[in-house]
C-alpha cells in the first residue's frame, strides 16, 4: 500500500528495517502484511474518529482506481487486531526513535535562544480502555471520590518548542514520578540544547546529567529548595550553589554552581501576580545571557502544554480513552499517536519555512484536515507529478493560519464536573444480562381494570374521537 504523501518523513525502508531488526517476519505474505499493519497503527490516529476498519479502507481509497478487481475489500477487523498483537509495540517504538527528530533550523522563528535549541519536558496522563489487564499493567488513579474511571498511563515528552515536534517520550504505569520519566529522556538531550522544566521535575542529579550531556537548563526552582548564595549579580540575579538530598554526596562537598532568578508579575489578571517566582539557570554571564530574556524564555515552555493539547485534544479527540484492551497494544497506539503527530508537525514545519512564517501561525486542526483530504490523490498521481502535488499540500497548510498569539489567561476550570449517576464499579463490568431470547417474549400484557375514576375508562383503539358510551 502506497502513502507517498508522508512517505518523506516516515520511509516504507525504514519500516521494513525495524521490522527486520525486531524480528518480526513472516513466511507468507498476506492480504494484510505487517509494513502495512504498522502504517495502520499511525494512521488511525490521522483519521482518529474512524474504526481502524473505515482508515484501512481510507488508506487503500486512491488505489482502487488502479487496482484490477475494484470490487477488492480491504482485510477486516479480525485480521487487522491478529497483524496489530504480530507486529506488536517494539517495531512502533523504534521507528519512533528512527523518524522523530528535531526539526528546526537555525532560521525557524522561536525555536533558538542565544544559538540554543528550546526544549521541554512535561508529563501527562492518557486514559485506557477498563480492562483487568490494562488495570493490572498501569493501575488507577486513586482520589477523595475513589478510582478513577480508567486506568491511566503515565507519559513525559520532551518536546522542541519552536515546532512542538516531540523527539522524544516514555510510558509508564501511572504511579511512576514524572521525575524518573524525565530522567530517562535525558538520553536525547544534545549539546547546544536549553531544556526546560517545570518545578516538579527539579532534581540535582538531573542539572547535573544534562550539563554532563553539554545541554544546559532553564527550569524552575521549587520553594523548599534553598540555594547557598555566592555573589550577588548587577541585574539582580545571583550566583548560588545546588547541592545533592544525598547526606554523603554533600558531606563530600559535592555541587553545582548556578544561576538563581527571582521575578514577579505586576499584572493582576495574570497567573501568580504578587507571588515571587524563582528560575534556575547553568547560563551563568548576565551579560551573554539576559535576565529578561531567560525570564520570557521559560515561559515559552508552555509550548510542550499546547503540544499536549493537540495530541489529546485535536488529534486523539478526547474524552474517549484509547483504543487498545491490552497493554501491548496500549503502548504501540501510543507511539503510533506520537509518530502520527510528528508527521504532521513536520509537514507544518516545511509549509511555514516555504511560506516564510513561524510554525505557531499555522492551524494543527487544518493541518489534519489537509493530510486527510490529500492521502487518496497522492495515491491516484502519476509518480512525475508527485513534486507538484507535495508542494501544493504545503501551500494548503500554509493558508490555514491561526490570528496573532495575544497575552490571555484562563482559569483552571471544567465545565462538568459531578455526576448524578452512581460510580461504575467492578462488579458492574459483568452485569446480569437478559434470560429471554427477545425483547418481545419478555411483555406480558395486563388485562385492563375497571377504574375507580368518574373521568375515562379504558379507551378504543383510536382515542381521537371518544363515544359518549365511555363518558359518565
Amino acid at each position: 500500500m502506497d502513502l507517498a504523501a508522508i512517505e518523506g518523513i516516515v520511509p516504507k525502508a525504514t519500516i521494513a528495517g525495524v521490522l527486520a531488526a525486531e524480528g518480526r517476519l513472516t513466511l507468507r505474505e498476506r492480504k494484510l502484511n505487517l509494513l502495512v499493519t504498522v502504517l495502520l497503527v499511525i494512521m488511525i490516529n490521522i483519521y482518529a474518529s474512524d474504526s481502524m476498519a473505515d482508515v484501512l479502507e481510507k488508506m487503500a481509497q486512491g488505489l482502487r482506481y488502479i487496482w484490477p478487481d475494484p470490487d477488492y475489500l480491504v482485510p477486516n477487523a479480525s485480521a487487522i487486531s491478529y497483524r496489530r498483537y504480530q507486529v506488536g509495540a517494539r517495531p512502533v517504538v523504534a521507528l519512533f526513535h528512527q523518524v522523530c527528530q528535531p526539526l528546526a533550523s537555525l532560521d525557524t522563528p522561536g525555536a533558538f535562544l542565544f544559538g540554543l535549541r528550546l526544549m521541554a519536558i512535561d508529563g501527562t496522563t492518557e486514559d485506557v480502555p477498563d480492562t483487568p489487564a490494562n488495570v493490572a499493567v498501569f493501575g488507577r488513579h486513586q482520589g477523595d471520590r475513589g478510582p478513577s474511571a480508567f486506568p491511566q498511563v503515565q507519559g513525559v515528552y520532551l518536546v522542541e518548542c519552536g515546532t512542538h515536534a516531540v523527539v522524544d517520550a516514555g510510558f509508564w504505569p501511572y504511579h511512576t514520578s514524572e521525575r524518573v520519566g524525565g530522567f530517562r529522556l535525558l538520553r536525547s538531550v544534545t549539546p547546544g540544547m536549553l531544556v526546560m522544566w517545570d518545578r516538579g521535575f527539579h532534581d540535582y542529579d538531573m542539572l547535573v546529567q544534562t550539563r554532563q550531556r553539554g545541554a544546559h537548563v532553564l527550569s524552575r526552582l521549587p520553594a523548599h529548595v534553598k540555594p547557598k548564595v555566592v555573589q550577588r549579580l548587577a541585574d539582580g540575579s545571583y550566583l548560588a550553589y545546588l547541592r545533592p538530598t544525598d547526606y554523603q554526596r554533600r558531606k563530600q562537598g559535592e555541587r553545582l554552581l548556578v544561576r538563581v532568578i527571582e521575578y514577579t508579575l505586576t499584572d493582576p489578571n495574570l497567573p501568580g501576580y504578587g507571588e515571587t517566582h524563582r528560575l534556575v539557570t547553568t547560563l551563568l554571564d548576565p551579560d551573554a545571557y539576559p535576565i529578561l530574556d531567560l525570564i520570557c524564555a521559560y515561559h515559552e515552555r508552555w509550548e510542550v502544554e499546547i503540544t499536549i493539547d493537540e495530541i489529546d485534544t485535536h488529534q486523539r479527540l478526547l474524552p474517549g480513552p484509547l483504543r487498545s484492551l491490552k497493554p501491548v497494544g496500549v503502548i504501540q497506539e501510543l507511539y503510533g499517536l506520537l509518530i502520527a503527530h510528528y508527521i504532521i508537525r513536520a509537514l507544518m514545519h516545511a509549509a511555514a519555512q516555504q511560506a516564510g512564517l513561524d510554525p505557531d501561525r499555522l492551524s494543527f486542526v487544518g493541518a489534519i484536515k489537509v493530510l486527510q483530504k490529500a492521502v487518496p490523490e497522492f495515491q491516484m498521481t502519476a509518480p512525475e507529478q508527485l513534486p507538484a502535488l507535495y508542494q501544493r499540500l504545503l501551500r494548503d497548510m500554509a493558508r490555514k493560519r491561526l490570528p496573532g498569539r495575544r497575552l490571555r489567561s484562563n482559569p483552571r476550570v471544567v465545565k462538568r464536573k459531578m455526576s448524578n449517576f452512581k460510580l461504575k464499579r467492578p462488579e458492574h463490568l459483568s452485569w446480569p444480562q437478559p434470560t429471554t431470547r427477545s425483547f418481545r417474549a419478555s411483555i406480558e400484557v395486563k388485562a385492563c381494570r375497571e377504574l375507580t375514576s368518574p373521568i375515562i375508562m379504558c379507551l378504543p383503539s383510536q382515542p381521537d374521537v371518544i363515544p359518549e358510551s365511555v363518558l359518565i
